[in-house]
């Protein structure tokens, strides 16, 4: 059996046919070479300048950012490929097993090319097997894009002693400021965001559009016909999509989407679709079922709205990054001592060593947002959930209300109640800028975009 180029031998499976030495050197024979000149990809530049920031902040040592290699899903067969983000976002590449390396300053792309021909992975390997996964870019064509050198995965350097080497996947001071030099976005990472969230609009439509379709077939119906766009103009879904109808929008990851769409419900809709260059929008509607909310559908409807308007209004430079979250809870808090709920007082509840009104609010308002949907998660505390707002970040406002089926402090009518309004904000020099805003949020305009969309 032929060797890869990796020293391995190919992937196969038991009831692949065996191969002949007469099939194996036929098949070695007769190939056309094709290297494509690609220009350079739009990424190259701000990537290019976000590692000599990231080198910056680790003077004279080697920085090593693993792509990851891929994950089974189900015995022989994996998820389809997703890099790392911290790899990407620094480098701009997206093939699998590859890793960056920044060596006092300098940086170099170890990466694993298409297949040669002459081994047999080409033919045989299941995994990166040209004629099984697909071709690969050649390392020429990695370096012509990403406008970086790219060496052979096999030239990978030991991490000797030589220097200090700090690895992504081991090195929590790596990832903290890998994480926070993803906080601002520039005008680049903003156009992305924006495309994201262009396609997520046109996602949501599709979903109206299908509504008879969703009424038929329930949950499934809804996160299919979303996902279907997602891959049709993006690279895939940001996150396992949320389709929550009925009492199934009180489960805040409510992703198993088997339920049905029942006339006079709401459903709760989170998802968002991941673009090419890996930027995801994250984006939630609660829509009346019927097309009309009720009364009391409303009632609570635009209560939750009034509250995501104070939150996306406290959003500036400068401000706590908790603003938001805190002026929603304000509106939240007033509402449900309206209706009767609360124990104590809106003002007592709201003191932090109460917050007895989060029974009904469950999470945060806000988190950071760019290629994770849960971007610059291991960011320093202070740089971040404990920080200040500034210029060029992207985060979601999402307040919510939930009343759940078994909850014996609500009204019945309350009971199994879920409702969600979330958005994308660009923090800008005087405020904010709604990145979803082409999606309806008052109650009015929903009802008018689910009419319109449906004829």
């Amino acid at each position: 059996m032929s060797e890869n180029e990796t020293g391995t031998e190919p992937k196969i499976e038991s009831h692949d046919p065996a191969v002949p030495a007469a099939y194996a050197a036929f098949m070695r024979e007769g190939w056309g070479e094709r290297e494509l000149d690609l220009p350079v990809a739009p990424v190259a530049g701000p990537a290019a300048r976000r590692r000599a920031r990231l080198a910056e902040a680790f003077p004279g040592e080697r920085l090593v950012l693993p792509a990851g290699g891929f994950k089974v899903r189900a015995y022989d067969t994996d998820y389809r490929f997703r890099p790392d983000t911290a790899h990407t976002y620094f480098s701009g590449n997206q093939t699998s097993d590859a890793v960056l390396v920044i060596d006092d300053g300098e940086a170099v792309l170890y990466a694993r090319p298409r297949s040669s021909r002459d081994t047999d992975e080409f033919f045989r390997d299941r995994q990166y097997g040209e004629l099984w996964a697909g071709r690969r870019p050649s390392l020429k064509e990695m370096s012509d894009s990403l406008g970086l050198e790219v060496r052979h995965l096999d030239d990978l350097p030991s991490a000797d002693g030589d220097r200090k080497t700090r690895d992504l996947t081991t090195d929590p001071e790596l990832a903290r400021v890998a994480s926070e030099l993803r906080l601002i976005k520039d005008p680049w990472e903003v156009a992305q965001l924006q495309e994201a969230c262009d396609i997520t609009t046109l996602g949501f439509e599709d979903v109206v559009r299908e509504w008879d379709r969703a009424l038929e077939y329930g949950e499934r119906w809804v996160e299919g016909t979303f996902f279907r766009r997602a891959r049709a103009m993006g690279n895939d879904i940001g996150y396992d999509s949320i389709v929550g109808g009925g009492k199934h929008a009180t489960t805040l990851h409510w992703i198993d989407n088997t339920g049905p769409i029942t006339p006079g419900e709401l459903v709760l809709l989170d998802m968002g679709v991941e673009n090419t260059s890996l930027y995801t929008a994250d984006v939630t509607r609660t829509l009346p079922v019927d097309g009309t909310f009720t009364a009391l559908q409303r009632e609570l409807y635009d209560l939750v709205y009034a509250a995501q308007q104070a939150g996306i209004e406290a959003l500036k430079p400068g401000e706590i990054f908790r603003a938001g979250h805190n002026a929603a809870m304000e509106v939240l808090a007033h509402g449900l001592e309206d209706l009767k709920l609360l124990p104590v007082s809106a003002e007592e509840a709201l003191d932090p060593e109460s917050r007895v009104y989060a029974r009904w609010t469950l999470h945060g308002t806000s988190h950071m947002l760019g290629m994770d949907v849960h971007d610059c998660g291991q960011a320093a505390p202070e740089s971040y959930a404990e920080g200040t707002l500034a210029e060029g970040m992207v985060l979601t406002v999402e307040p919510g209300l939930y009343f759940q089926e078994d909850d014996l402090l609500v009204p019945e009518e309350l009971r199994g109640i879920g409702i969600r309004i979330e958005d994308d904000l660009l923090v800008t020099a005087d405020g904010s800028t709604n990145l979803s805003a082409a999606l309806p949020r008052t109650s009015t305009e929903v009802e008018e975009w689910m009419a319109r969309l449906r004829g």
